[in-house]
């Protein structure tokens, strides 16, 4: 279960440093989508990087 929770918080950093990459050249974050801009880019990495951290905190209350 450790593994797990390591991940999760391993995925909320990972998003967070995207978020601020993305915050910078947000076209470096959303490649693949046909509209780049900052606000796409804290509610896609934003909201993952929120819900990791929740399941995180979650495994952690729960286990």
């Amino acid at each position: 279960m450790q593994i797990v929770r390591l991940f999760f918080l391993l995925l909320a950093a990972a998003s967070v440093i995207f978020l601020v990459i993305g915050l910078f050249r947000p076209w470096a974050m959303l490649w693949w989508e046909d509209i780049q801009n900052r606000r796409k880019v804290i509610k896609v990495y934003g909201t993952v990087a929120v819900l990791c951290y929740a399941v995180y905190w979650g495994l952690y209350f729960f286990s």
